[in-house]
């Protein structure tokens, strides 16, 4: 008898050892963090999309999840859960997992407008099945967060977007996926029409929205991000970078007459062309004496075209404009991630306000040149800022504004809301040097 307890011992712990193994080798569930030698190994070995473990989710990056279902998936979008659909004679143990799709998980405030999904080796409830069969695989994501602000739409939607199918799908498939949203918004898909086009040749499913339930030879849950404004192509299994993701920009915008109306509007004038991004007393960052300072540019030598994107701007239009441009000035702000639809070669111009020199650099300054774009800016002075009315220049706030954030954001906001008035004599200096480059830019395109 005893004997006969203890072989039965064994076997209930082998078969709870064998239970826990395959629940382990089902999920790669990481949260404590890779060295980033062995976080592109173990991406490049576990990708999405390919025979591997049937769930599997990196949790490494500080940024971003993503996980993916690499088999047949239903999602059920009224429980906004995908489930793997297993053979009929496996009967896999229960398990499951949660997931925000949006590359920004360390940020408490974007995350909480993000809608939480599941992914489970459960079976889909007994009345539940395919209602729409897909033959492409599926990339799933949010468009909450931060993304009514358009340098979130691109560096937390649009740039994470092409890294991870050009991390996923070869290129001659990459538009043969499905994207799959969540926390979605009409006014971005029809902002975004052309874009969205390029990024997959099938419609959009807004899953927040549907009723009907859909499965895919796979899914894959989340977006990989590089970073603020950067694409490293150590990390893609065919190497790309910013500026491929421009050229995927300007072809994206660059269908039909497009490139014969671009053509038309350089030919209006003789004089480089400026366009100066404004911006307007709601947001904060206003140039204050903006009148004279489009009197000075056009007394320079330039034509001034004054531009205020909302959500209603045609991207299409405003990429026409932008590539006949020779220029682009503005103060620290979203509406300068339009930099990435100018001509290598033409003159991007940032007004820095007091505080903000780190953020500048990282969001236009360095990309731009990495873009090929002549990079000015102008570093706004106590005097010419409104923070001047508030605190004395021996202040922390002015002397070092680093200190005085703390990685606190309702303390950057100080520094966000100032508004400007520069000094005309020294801009006009910053303004002439830019003039210079961008004649030569104008002339050499010309000639």
């Amino acid at each position: 008898m005893l004997v006969l307890m203890n072989q039965t011992i064994g076997l209930s712990c082998l078969i709870f050892f064998l239970l826990l193994l395959y629940v382990t080798l089902t999920s790669v569930i990481d949260s404590s963090g890779h060295s980033p030698e062995l976080e592109s190994s173990a991406l490049k070995m576990k990708r999405p999309f390919s025979p591997t473990a049937p769930i599997t989710c990196d949790r490494s990056h500080k940024d971003y999840d993503l996980c993916s279902i690499n088999g047949p998936t239903l999602l059920d979008p009224i429980s906004a859960t995908f489930f793997l659909i297993s053979p009929t004679d496996m009967n896999p143990p229960s398990f499951l997992m949660k997931t925000k799709p949006y590359p920004r998980k360390s940020d408490k405030e974007a995350m909480s407008r993000v809608k939480e999904l599941t992914l489970t080796l459960n079976s889909p409830p007994p009345n539940v099945s395919c209602g729409v069969t897909h033959t492409s695989s599926a990339i799933v994501f949010s468009t909450g967060g931060y993304i009514e602000n358009p340098y979130h739409q691109f560096m937390d939607g649009f740039l994470p977007l092409y890294i991870t199918i050009n991390f996923l799908l070869p290129d001659d498939h990459q538009d043969d996926v499905i994207l799959v949203i969540t926390d979605y918004k009409d006014w971005w898909s029809r902002k975004y029409t052309e874009l969205l086009a390029h990024f997959s040749r099938h419609p959009i499913i807004d899953m927040d929205n549907e009723t009907i339930t859909h499965c895919f030879p796979s899914v894959s849950v989340g977006l990989i991000t590089h970073g603020y404004s950067k694409v490293n192509p150590k990390l893609l299994p065919r190497p790309k970078t910013l500026i491929d993701f421009k050229f995927f920009l300007d072809h994206a915008y660059s269908q039909g007459d497009t490139d014969t109306t671009t053509y038309q509007i350089r030919q209006k004038s003789a004089r480089p062309r400026l366009l100066l991004m404004n911006r307007n007393a709601k947001v904060g960052r206003m140039i204050l004496n903006l009148e004279e300072v489009v009197k000075t540019v056009e007394v320079i030598g330039f034509d001034v075209i004054i531009m205020e994107p909302t959500v209603d701007t045609s991207l299409l239009e405003l990429f026409r404009l932008i590539q006949a441009s020779h220029a682009m000035l503005g103060v620290h702000g979203a509406a300068l991630t339009h930099f990435l639809f100018l001509r290598p070669g033409a003159v991007l111009m940032q007004v820095v306000p007091i505080g903000t020199q780190e953020n500048a650099d990282m969001c236009f300054g360095d990309p731009a040149s990495v873009l090929g774009l002549q990079y000015l800016d102008y570093k706004v002075q106590y005097e010419e800022s409104s923070l001047a009315e508030r605190y004395a220049p021996d202040d922390l706030v002015m002397t070092n504004p680093e200190a005085f954030v703390e990685g606190k954001w309702k303390n950057m906001l100080v520094y966000m809301n100032q508004n400007l008035k520069v000094d005309i004599v020294k801009f006009r200096m910053f303004l002439e040097d830019a003039y210079k480059k961008a004649k030569i830019f104008m002339e050499e395109e010309v000639g």
